[in-house]
């Protein structure tokens, strides 16, 4: 973490980047110093609700400038990446909270996948794949031109993400406990992993906020999978497919197939199964053979903070 502050005259700068399990906000400097990190819980309005957004936000952006001794008239630029944003609705509803809070900033509301797609390549052409809570495929050509695929919600979309992966365990297990489907490790340490006593409790649970529970799964099966349940590596696998499957879309409405374009992977499934993550390299090498498979260069938040610092020159917020 970047010690050096610049001087108050210059202004400061947070970029939020907003999900359906955690929200990440920095703060940085005119020169891009990013100063101050923080992590609060979920803030996609659509599923958390705008009152939980807001209030997670605002938490965020709190202990960054806590740390840094600042005042929110001090913020100059908000950049914020949230999922949901994609409707203009939502986009505005979170634009008046944040120019509301930081009445001296110019404020910028956008998609958690396009933060995340400047956090990848920068101004240039390629394609990201995010899988949180969520899935989807973003990409842009050198013309500018974009294609999207998945990230439409987890009732009939989102294929492949931590959700639905924990939403499928949790099918296997009732399928092996009522013999309609092969043992798994899965059934003995599913409740115990959820700190949970019984079934009863779980599915209470699963009722009152699904988010907050089906998530929670996927580093098990990750787990469980890199040790060899078999359950776990064919959910992992079929998981895989769907999301090579959403590449794929973005690649032919872009015509990438034969170019060798960065793909980069984000999201908090990357990184935490071996397993998981050979199955996905080895379906994105299937639909774009010449591409290369990086990792993401930098945070999405610390992108979203680039952007802000250039909004707020740009307005003369500077």
């Amino acid at each position: 973490m970047a010690e050096k502050k610049a001087h108050a005259s210059e202004g400061y700068f947070l970029g939020f980047d907003g999900g359906g399990t955690k929200t990440d906000c920095v703060l940085a400097n005119a020169e891009g110093e990013m100063l101050e990190r923080a992590t609060a819980g979920p803030s996609n309005p659509l599923r958390a609700g705008y009152a939980k957004a807001w209030f997670t936000m605002s938490d965020a952006a709190d202990l960054v400038l806590e740390r840094a001794k600042l005042k929110s008239i001090d913020i100059r630029g908000v950049c914020a990446g949230i999922g949901g944003a994609g409707r203009d609705s939502v986009a505005r509803r979170m634009a008046t909270f944040l120019e509301k809070s930081f009445p001296n900033a110019a404020v910028s509301v956008t998609t958690d996948l396009a933060i995340t797609l400047t956090a990848g390549v920068g101004e240039g052409e390629g394609v990201i794949l995010v899988v949180g809570t969520g899935s989807a495929a973003l990409g842009r050509d050198a013309k500018g031109k974009l294609a999207r695929a998945g990230g439409r919600g987890p009732w009939f979309s989102d294929e492949g993400s931590a959700f639905d992966i924990g939403r499928l365990a949790v099918a296997a297990v009732v399928r092996a406990d009522e013999k309609r489907g092969p043992k798994t490790e899965l059934s003995e340490q599913l409740l115990k992993w959820l700190g949970m006593k019984d079934w009863t409790r779980m599915m209470d649970w699963v009722i009152k906020n699904p988010d907050d529970v089906f998530p929670r799964i996927f580093p098990l099966v990750g787990e469980l999978a890199d040790k060899g349940d078999a359950v776990s590596r064919e959910l992992l696998n079929n998981a895989a497919c769907s999301l090579g499957a959403l590449v794929k879309s973005v690649v032919t409405q872009l015509k990438f197939e034969e170019r060798a374009i960065p793909i980069a992977k984000a999201g908090g499934t990357t990184g935490r199964s071996k397993f998981f993550d050979a199955a996905i390299d080895s379906e994105l090498h299937k639909v774009a053979p010449h591409a290369q498979i990086i990792p993401l260069p930098m945070k999405p938040a610390e992108a979203a903070a680039r952007m802000a610092i250039k909004l707020g020159k740009r307005k003369g917020h500077g």
